[in-house]
């Protein structure tokens, strides 16, 4: 074989192993989110209400935190008024479980437009920040809205035991989150954007196992070439 030869397969094992190695490491999952159909039980000032509204709920990575965007995919509650643009304020918590335990505080801008008498009320996308108090698995599930319109508020209470709208595997801050008396962690004020989690397809289990595999790939991939060159060098 000759020399330009050896070099030519040399250089394609090598790169086989970097992007076997890679493809498999970028697989591993760290975050899971479903929507989820949350039944609100509302307490207006005209009495009880109760609407169905699936809740989508995302996070980006935004330096040692997350931001955290809760989505209403159908309105809740209703007005036997008009709402003019602007007169409805929201606002929600989103319980922590798992690793994790407390609640996000987490807020939307005024309605944008009008909002007809006796039609369901359309949630704005509220946001907060999420600071790991612990490293694990942490789901998030939606809790307490609370709508604040023409100096009236009506609290609406899930009360179907929704499950978690979002899971992630976190690792805890170097200070740690910021813990109020009642259990709350992190903030609703908006945070820079970063880059948005992958969905997870798997347990936290696959994700090591796929982090170790594509490690061991690579590993081989490079033993393989130095043999490759100490044989090549004895030959010569």
């Amino acid at each position: 074989m000759s020399y330009r030869t050896y070099q030519k397969r040399t250089a394609v094992l090598a790169s086989a192993a970097a992007l076997a190695g890679s493809a498999v490491l970028m697989a591993a999952p760290a975050a899971r989110a479903d929507v989820v159909d949350v039944n609100y039980q509302c307490k207006t000032p005209i009495g009880d209400k109760s609407a169905v509204s699936p809740i989508d709920i995302k996070s980006v990575k935004s330096g040692s935190g997350y931001r955290l965007t809760m989505t209403f995919e159908k309105g809740v509650s209703s007005s036997p008024v008009e709402l003019g643009k602007g007169a409805m304020n929201p606002s929600a918590v989103i319980k922590l479980g798992g690793a994790d335990s407390g609640t996000v505080a987490v807020k939307g801008p005024a309605n944008p437009d009008a909002i007809p008498a006796n039609t369901p009320i359309k949630i704005t996308d509220l946001t907060g920040t999420y600071t790991p108090k612990g490293s694990g698995k942490v789901t998030f599930t939606a809790g307490v809205l609370t709508i604040k319109a023409l100096g009236t508020t009506t609290t609406c209470t899930p009360g179907n035991s929704p499950k978690p709208s979002l899971t992630l595997t976190v690792a805890a801050s170097g200070g740690g989150g910021s813990t109020g008396g009642s259990g709350t962690t992190g903030s609703a004020q908006d945070a820079p954007a970063g880059g948005e989690d992958l969905p997870q397809t798997g347990p936290e289990d696959s994700a090591i196992a796929l982090g170790t595999l594509g490690g061991t790939v690579l590993l081989a991939g490079a033993a393989g070439v130095l043999w490759l060159s100490r044989r090549h060098q004895a030959r010569g």
